[in-house]
């Protein structure tokens, strides 16, 4: 089985997961030339030698009109001496209704002169729906897009609850949010090229203390990472600053098919992400890639109880509050109980995380006093999306891969749509949307 480790032991950013990657890759001029070739107004990439403490590795260096943002610099006031974060490329979002000056002081050596040709890409903003937009039409495969505008959304919505404001309201500065759109997608577009059959990430390091942004004194971790990496294993330590960005933390949240320490693993090859500040340790996101056994690429929680006095519509009902409180998948099935009382065995299926909540919740909904707990490994195949055109339009497509399978399942309702609206049979519908799987 392919896997992919990313170690986050100097947390996490774009351009530094970007560069893990990249590094993996067979054809890295290809995978340049792409993204390249995108049509993101201005944007460049650059894969850059770099080094930290003694390791070599990779710096992709993006520029928007010849200029590399720095999260921080673009975006914080760095007036206070702070020399020990990285250079990311990631702007802390804002909403629309909230005041934010532009005028930043930068006394330190990456100034730059905001009287040059391109200053007016300083001052404009970007909101979801414009990003969702400008990935929807960017030369690159549906699949690789629809991973990018699902890292985005999450990150809309983080900020969108981190300032209090609707999601809607969420804006990005345009020269922070092409350098970041490039960013997502390419590692979007690596992961894609790399196809990993399971993806296992380090607990993440996010840095402490605090950082001074325009609206004040900002803790870290920001409060759009914090809720971004809520449910993932994360810890300070004693390295001040923000090691972990929004995006950084958006992407990893995304693909991670689980965070723990690295499992066993034949390495063929190891990437690094460099940053450019530099620390005392390594600053760099490792990427480790090689064959693990076969096995079990994930882990469900099985709750099971024995019901004999439940009316079928108590039952069904108790399985919709279950559903709703994150249960995975519900299901019962008839059983004979004790002294020959006709009864259902009910089984919640869960993930490891939310057996207690769920356990109450079967305990509460039911007329249980008690259940069964199993611990399961499992296997699954990755899910995906992608479209398929028809003659007659569009039909989403699920996917799922994995130990060299892949399955794909068209739509219903997209294709009986089609069906209704054109007077054709369903079956016809399927076999043109299966034409172009």
């Amino acid at each position: 089985m392919k896997t992919l480790y990313i170690e986050c032991n100097m947390g996490a950013a774009g351009d530094m997961l970007m560069s893990a990657l990249y590094e993996l890759l067979e054809d890295k001029e290809g995978f340049l030339n792409t993204m390249n070739s995108l049509g993101l107004p201005g944007v460049h990439l650059e894969a850059a030698s770099a080094v930290t403490s003694g390791i070599s590795g990779t710096h992709m260096k993006v520029t928007v009109h010849g200029e590399e943002e720095d999260e921080h610099l673009h975006h914080h006031e760095h007036d206070h001496d702070h020399d020990h974060e990285h250079e990311h490329h990631h702007d802390h979002d804002h909403c629309h209704d909230h005041e934010h000056e532009h005028h930043h002081e930068h006394d330190h050596d990456h100034h730059h002169d905001h009287d040059h040709d391109h200053e007016h890409h300083h001052h404009h903003h970007a909101t979801p729906g414009h990003i969702a937009h400008l990935i929807d039409h960017l030369p690159l495969p549906e699949e690789v897009k629809t991973h990018a505008k699902a890292v985005y959304d999450a990150i809309a919505q983080a900020e969108a609850k981190a300032h209090g404001c609707p999601v809607g309201e969420v804006h990005y500065h345009e020269v922070g949010a092409l350098d970041a759109v490039a960013d997502v997608a390419g590692v979007c577009y690596a992961l894609y090229l790399l196809r990993p059959d399971k993806i296992v990430v380090s607990p993440i390091h996010v840095g402490s203390g605090t950082v001074k942004c325009a609206h004040g004194i900002m803790p870290v971790p920001a409060p759009a990472t914090a809720a971004l990496l809520a449910g993932v294993p994360t810890y300070g330590g004693e390295i001040k600053g923000e090691l972990c960005t929004p995006t950084g933390a958006a992407l990893l949240a995304h693909f991670a098919q689980s965070f723990g320490s690295m499992p066993v693993l034949n390495v063929e090859k190891v990437g690094y992400g460099v940053g450019t500040r530099q620390f005392e340790q390594a600053n760099c996101v490792r990427a480790f890639w090689g064959e693990s056994q076969e096995g079990s690429n994930g882990e469900i929680v099985e709750l099971v109880c024995n019901i004999d006095d439940m009316t079928g519509e108590a039952l069904a009902f108790a399985g919709e509050q279950l559903l709703a409180a994150g249960a995975l998948d519900v299901y019962s099935v008839p059983g004979t109980m004790k002294k020959g009382r006709p009864g259902h065995v009910l089984t919640v299926l869960c993930d490891a995380g939310k057996e207690r909540e769920l356990a109450q919740a079967v305990l509460r909904h039911t007329t249980t006093n008690g259940l069964r707990v199993r611990r399961c490994e499992k296997y699954f195949l990755t899910p995906g999306s992608k479209t398929v055109d028809t003659p007659w339009g569009t039909v989403r497509v699920k996917t799922a891969e994995g130990f060299g399978i892949s399955h794909a399942k068209p739509e219903y309702e997209d294709a009986a749509a089609l069906a209704r609206a054109n007077g054709l049979p369903l079956a016809v519908v399927l076999e043109e949307v299966k034409k172009g799987l």
